[in-house]
């Protein structure tokens, strides 16, 4: 029987859906959209599993709301939080600029194809 996640591979795990989901997340989003990614992000506040990453993830939106307004919002904002959790578990900081979380979260480096992004779709589409 296969055992549920620990708190760290439900970290890496959560971490790699919510800058996936940012990453595309479109460039001008409808206020639907927009609507529903704060409400992602406050449900995990809210429900996150894990209590201590809970609170300290709800006091962090709370302090600094999901910026919705856009694809490159929504990275840069959500790169902050991460590196912010990085700092307090002494993990070196990830390069918030557009272009380093556009190659780590939808392209991808050498080897992870060059025509289609992470989820395959033709990386000409925004």
């Amino acid at each position: 029987m296969e055992c549920p996640p620990f708190r760290e591979e439900l970290g890496r795990g959560s971490w790699a859906l919510m800058h996936t989901l940012a990453a595309h997340f479109p460039t001008a989003p409808t206020a639907y959209e927009r609507a529903h990614a704060a409400g992602f992000f406050a449900a995990l506040a809210a429900l996150y599993p894990c209590s201590y990453c809970r609170d300290d993830f709800a006091a962090s939106v709370a302090a600094e709301p999901p910026c919705v307004e856009s694809r490159a919002a929504l990275t840069a904002w959500l790169c902050r939080q991460h590196n912010q959790v990085n700092a307090k578990l002494g993990k070196p900081a990830f390069p918030c600029t557009a272009e380093a979380l556009e190659q780590r979260w939808r392209r991808g480096g050498p080897g992870c194809g060059e025509a289609q992004d992470s989820l395959g779709h033709d990386s000409a589409v925004s």
